[in-house]
Order: structure tokens, then C-alpha cells, then sequence
């Protein structure tokens, strides 16, 4: 076996290409196109040889990945076994200076669960009057407290609590990696980058937010193959669990509108609705007011860890209040949602679904008033699917590590004293630096490769959208300047170039019934 030269460091008058990529249905081996990804299979025997029969036995790459998120899901359950043996119970700052803080011990006697109080129903004593979470990530914090015995000591049973968690999240976390391995069907080697990350790994049991994570993946596997109701009654299941996935919907509805694909646009919209009104309406009329503590609490919360208006309020020493910080994230919002229009409709081919939907959520996480650490598990699928190169991806990990350790050490400034043990505000400030400028580079990476389509690794293989499903190879309907009705840019010589994105020229015999031209270069 040998390490093959990537695409983009050879010449073209000596490229010589693989005659796999030219197949649409042969596996994309990232090792053949990734030098990071060659140089980490050495661990593992060498990149994938030309004469390598993949998929020949029980070891498929799905399995794999599957195996890979278990051990290193289990690795991020052994990183907080300090807290389970007496941090999270004992001592105000242990628990961030060892770095494995979560909400799960804690909210267990917090939120009513260990003295069966149920959620939304029963009030809560203390200034915390309901349950803050969605309908369905309240039940599934239900469940698992059912799978808590209620005897032994209350330490107890909040380890058991969290054990509980943990299993069934590592059920999510499976479901995720699987999930965006067999979105991009010659691609699921992809996957691996979820299961390696590193970032994934130590916030996955923080909080609950891998439940919602794992529902949008599904629903993006279930568009990719061209179900768009499966795909809005997950996606309205999602929402219900966390509101971020609901963001996916904007992004879907423009690239529908360049392509006319109304029907499914509608399809999936409709059963976003009627998935979210069927699990939220029954809690809505029953117990209206817990059932909006949820919005209320995210209205009124105030600015806090991780968010660029807590950097701007420390360093400029200046309040911003709850409706000033909700005013301003709108604004940013309503300003780069406006700018993908252009973005989408005068792009040289249309832009594929991962890349919108990764960018969108992005623009949430940095305009919100708060960045919990383990928000990051929102984004880890969306970026393998928008932009799978390992170089620009362990960059970003790198920064989010950089932010996971840096709130904890600062929460253990902050909760140490005059001792003062910790990250002082000024490193963490680096920190979320650190958070924002990784963010924002992949999200340059993303938008280059939208207006250099050439340079995207997905379409370098020949593919146009694998997550689109019915956008993908669909002809365009509705497009703003000349670039985007026929991109003036080829790919790398060597490879396949597909004419998607061009209107449908009946007339034109290139092309066959879908509007797709394809040629050897």
C-alpha cells in the first residue's frame, strides 16, 4: 500500500486519477484524496491500496464508525468519572478544575426528577418554576429518570441518573455518526470524522442536546433520500427537542426556490408543523404555563458564558440587557440570512444542503447570548457533511477544545476565592476568541467552496449534492446574474465535470432527462 498524491497538490499535466472516482456509485477512500487522513491510516496499516477489496467482509465502513463512536463516547464518559466519584457532590470548583462539569447529576434533585415531581405539571420550588427544557427533551429527561431506582442515597441515584443519560445518549451519539455516513452514500468514511472528534468526545454528557442532534440527522438522511415527509416529521421532532433545527427549513426553502421544487418544500414544512404541534400542543393546553417556560427562559436569560456580548460587555465594561442582547443576535441574524438569498441564487452551481444548513446554524451559535460548551454537537455532523476535510476540521476541534477547557478554568477562577485557581477573565477571553475564530474560518472555508465549486471536496468526486435528494442534479428555474446559470469554472483536469445547475435546453443532446451533462475532461 502507498500514500497516493492529493488532487490539489498535483500538477495537472502529471495527474493521474484513480478510475474509482469516476464511477457514481464507487466509495470515495479519504485516504486517496485527504493527506491527513493518509498519514493518521498509517496507525491502522497505510492508506487504502488500489487493489483493496472494500466491503468484501463484516468490517464495513458503517460498522466501523459505529465501534469507533462507542470507544471514544465511552472515553469521554471515563473523562468524568473525577466528578462521578465526588466532584460533582463535593466542592464548589473540583468539578472545573477537572474539567467534567454536567447538568445531568445536578438537575436530577434541581428540576423535581428525584422527588418524581413531573415536568411542566408540577411546579418546581426556587426561582426555577418549571422545567426550561422542549416537550421532548423533557421526556426523554423522563425516561431516564424511570430508569433511576428511587432508593439509596440521593448521590446515588444521581449517578445512576447519569448513567442512565449516558446510555441512551451513546444510543444518539451511534445514530449520528451512522447517520452522516450513509447520507453521502461514497462518502461514509466521512463518518469517522464524527466519531474521532475530539470535542464531540468531551461534551457529549454535559447536557441533552445529542438527542436533538441525532433527530436532524436522521432527518438529513432521510431528504438525501428523497422523503421529504419523513424528513419534515423528523426535523419537527428535533425542534421540539431543541429549537436550532428548525433553522434548517430557511436554508431548504432557497435552494427549493432555485431548483422549483415546491412540492417537496411544502412536504417536508407541513410535516415539520404537524410533528411539532402533535408533540407540543397536547403539554400547551394542559399545562400552558410550563410549557412556556422554555421561551420565556430563553427570552429573558441574560447574556452569558461564551457569547461575544459577554467578551464585548467585560472588556468595554458595559451592561447589556437581556432585550438589548436578544435586539442585536435578531439583527445579525435577520442581516446574514438575508445574505445567503444572493449567496444561493447567484452561486456558479447551486449550493448543496449540508453547506447552507452548517453555515445558518453557525450564524446562530455566534450571535446567541450564550455558548454552553457542549452547543458544539450542533455543528460536528453539519460541518463533516458541508466541508469533510480532516486539515480544516481538527482546526476547528482545536479551537473548540481550547474553548471547553477555558470556561471551566474560568469557572473555577471564579468559584475558588480568594485563591483564585483558574483561567482569570482576560485568558478567557482568549478562549472564546479561540471558539469564534475557528467557527468563522470554517465558515469561510464553506463559503469559498459555494463560490468556488471546484475547490469543494464532495464535487471534486464528481458528485453534486448527495444530501440534496431531490435537488441533487436538478436543474435550476430560478437563478440571479449569468455566473449561476452556467458555471465558468471546471474542475481539476482528470475528473468528472457535471453540467448540474443549467437550466434544461431540450435542445441541447447533451443532456439527458434531468438536465445533467456529463463529459470527461
Amino acid at each position: 500500500m502507498f500514500a497516493m498524491p492529493s488532487a490539489e497538490t498535483t500538477p495537472p499535466e502529471v495527474h493521474q486519477p484513480d478510475p474509482a472516482p469516476r464511477s457514481r456509485t464507487d466509495v470515495v477512500a479519504p485516504t486517496r484524496e485527504d493527506k491527513i487522513a493518509a498519514v493518521g491510516s498509517d496507525l491502522i496499516g497505510g492508506p487504502l491500496g488500489r487493489r483493496a477489496l472494500v466491503g468484501a467482509n463484516w468490517w464495513t465502513p458503517v460498522r466501523v464508525i459505529a465501534l469507533v463512536m462507542i470507544g471514544m463516547f465511552a472515553l469521554g464518559m471515563v473523562q468524568k468519572f473525577p466528578c462521578y466519584d465526588g466532584a460533582w457532590f463535593f466542592g464548589a470548583s473540583s468539578q472545573y478544575t477537572h474539567a467534567c462539569y454536567s447538568d445531568i447529576p445536578h438537575l436530577y434533585s434541581g428540576r423535581g426528577f428525584a422527588d418524581g415531581l413531573i415536568p411542566y405539571f408540577d411546579r418546581l420550588p426556587g426561582d426555577m418554576e418549571y422545567l426550561e427544557y422542549p416537550v421532548l427533551t423533557g421526556v426523554f429527561m423522563e425516561v431516564a429518570a424511570w430508569l433511576t431506582p428511587g432508593s439509596g442515597t440521593l448521590q446515588h441515584q444521581q449517578q445512576i441518573y447519569w448513567f442512565a443519560n449516558a446510555g441512551m445518549l451513546m444510543v444518539c451519539a451511534v445514530v449520528i455518526a451512522v447517520c452522516v455516513a450513509r447520507t453521502h452514500r461514497r462518502r461514509p468514511w466521512d463518518g469517522l470524522l464524527v466519531a474521532l472528534a475530539p470535542a464531540f468526545a468531551l461534551t457529549a454528557t454535559i447536557n441533552w442536546d445529542l438527542f436533538a442532534v441525532a433527530l436532524l440527522s436522521a432527518a438529513l438522511l432521510m431528504w438525501s433520500r428523497g422523503r421529504p415527509l419523513a424528513f419534515g416529521v423528523l426535523l419537527g421532532l428535533a425542534t421540539a427537542a431543541k429549537f436550532y433545527p428548525f433553522l434548517v427549513l430557511g436554508p431548504l426553502f432557497l435552494l427549493c426556490w432555485r431548483a422549483g421544487k415546491w412540492r417537496e418544500f411544502g412536504t417536508a414544512f407541513f410535516g415539520a408543523v404537524g410533528a411539532w404541534l402533535l408533540v407540543n400542543v397536547p403539554v400547551m393546553a394542559m399545562a400552558p404555563e410550563g410549557w412556556a417556560k422554555f421561551y420565556s427562559f430563553s427570552r429573558e436569560r441574560g447574556i452569558d458564558f461564551g457569547s461575544i456580548w459577554l467578551m464585548i460587555s467585560q472588556r468595554m465594561n458595559v451592561h447589556i440587557t437581556p432585550e438589548s442582547a436578544n435586539n442585536y443576535g435578531m439583527f445579525l441574524m435577520i442581516i446574514i440570512c438575508l445574505a445567503m438569498i444572493p449567496l444561493v441564487l447567484m452561486a456558479p452551481r447551486r449550493p448543496r444542503l449540508a453547506q447552507l444548513a452548517f453555515l445558518v446554524v453557525a450564524a446562530f451559535i455566534l450571535t446567541n447570548k450564550v455558548y454552553s460548551p457542549q452547543y458544539v454537537l450542533w455543528l460536528v455532523p453539519l460541518a463533516v457533511l458541508a466541508r469533510p476535510r480532516w486539515r480544516d476540521f481538527l482546526i476547528w476541534q482545536a479551537c473548540e477544545v481550547a474553548y471547553f477547557l477555558g470556561i471551566w478554568m474560568y469557572l473555577a477562577y471564579t468559584t475558588s476565592g480568594d485563591a483564585h485557581r483558574g483561567l482569570p477573565p482576560d485568558g478567557y477571553h482568549l478562549a472564546i476568541s479561540a471558539h469564534l475564530i475557528g467557527t468563522l474560518y470554517l465558515c469561510a472555508v464553506v463559503v469559498r467552496d459555494i463560490l468556488l465549486p471546484e475547490r469543494d471536496v464532495v464535487r471534486r468526486s464528481g458528485d453534486d449534492d448527495p444530501s440534496g435528494g431531490v435537488l441533487d442534479r436538478a436543474p435550476d428555474v430560478f437563478t440571479i446574474g449569468s455566473r449561476a446559470r452556467w458555471g465558468s469554472r471546471a474542475e481539476p483536469a482528470g475528473e468528472v465535470r457535471v453540467g448540474w445547475g443549467r437550466p434544461v435546453d431540450r435542445k441541447d443532446e447533451d443532456y439527458g432527462p434531468k438536465g445533467v451533462r456529463s463529459e470527461r475532461t
